[in-house]
């Protein structure tokens, strides 16, 4: 089901994912009109469940999301499919929003909740294996791992801290230096400890059969056999069409790739502009997604109900001195 767009909200939404979705839901419950404008690709539809929410651990991605699109319409909000292509400030102090198919709406607020993208190694068959078994987060995917064999692809800072974090679901962990930052004499010195083998050398390809990973080949011709890869992505918010308001992604401090800055409540440098969920926090798993869409939806209403008490009592005032 798709919701038709009217012409304004109090509120507009880019990004269906579950910061936006509880963004909504927390606004829509709040009394106001909004809207959430979703192209339709989260980062986590590759994977089989979404792990560690509580009360519903091992959830599919797509039913997630479907029942939240169902309990927004349920408080009058809307969800709309469609990509956003531009955001341009309005004659009224809002904001106009603009959909790839030409469609235009207007907000007075804007929630961005767009989350990011993973950029990946160039390993062939790396991609086509995203979320399945090549994975990023132990605590997503540790459990279902557990006591099999794990390998590690350095690809950036934080891959031997990655492989660190993986040794507590598995004993069989090995990590390839492929073309990562040099193991320092500390970290070497950490994996040994932990029994975590090491395998120079580039990794050029995973080996897979039968729908599942059953290696990785290195550019020297030796595969070793693995069940399971993880990798350390670099994360970029997806947030290009706010450029022209001049906000732009940073650096994230991590180093995990780019993201949106803003204060502790989501508000960024561009007034009337919030952020919340993976464009703001790339760590951020599902439940601290969803739990920054309600907490940044509550501030936004709270910035909209200052607004109209002052335009309220400056109207009192005007009527007063006629």
């Amino acid at each position: 089901m798709t919701d038709q767009l009217d012409g304004s909200y109090d509120v507009v939404v880019i990004g269906g994912g579950a910061a936006g979705l509880s963004g909504a839901l927390t606004l829509a419950r709040a009394r106001r009109s909004v809207a959430v404008i979703d192209a339709g690709a989260p980062r986590n539809a590759p994977a089989e469940g979404v792990h560690g929410l509580l009360a519903r651990d091992g959830i599919r991605p797509a039913e997630l999301l479907e029942s939240g699109r169902a309990e927004v319409r349920g408080y009058g909000g809307r969800v709309v499919t469609g990509e956003v292509n531009a955001v341009a400030h309005d004659h009224d102090g809002g904001y106009a929003v603009t959909l790839g198919d030409g469609r235009t709406v207007l907000a007075r607020r804007l929630l961005v909740a767009t989350g990011l993208v993973d950029e990946l190694p160039d390993v062939t068959g790396l991609r086509s294996r995203w979320g399945r078994d090549v994975l990023h987060c132990p605590y997503c995917h540790g459990w279902e791992f557990r006591d099999r064999a794990v390998g590690v692809l350095a690809s950036g800072s934080m891959s031997v801290h990655q492989a660190l974090l993986f040794r507590q679901w598995s004993a069989d962990v090995t990590y390839f230096t492929h073309l990562g930052p040099p193991v320092t004499e500390e970290q070497a010195e950490q994996l040994t400890a932990r029994d975590i083998r090491v395998v120079d050398g580039e990794v050029t390809a995973l080996e897979i059969v039968g729908d599942r990973l059953a290696g990785v080949r290195l550019d020297d011709g030796r595969v070793v056999g693995r069940e399971a890869l993880a990798v350390t992505s670099r994360m970029v918010a997806r947030a290009g069409f706010l450029t022209a308001l001049g906000l732009r992604p940073a650096e994230h401090p991590s180093g995990a790739g780019e993201y949106v800055p803003s204060d502790a409540t989501g508000r960024t440098d561009v007034p009337g502009v919030w952020v919340a969920g993976n464009v703001s926090d790339p760590r951020a798993q599902v439940g601290a997604a969803a739990a920054a869409g309600v907490v940044v939806a509550a501030q936004i209403n709270a910035d909209l109900v200052a607004e109209e008490t002052r335009r309220a009592v400056a109207a009192r005032r005007d009527s007063s001195a006629g």
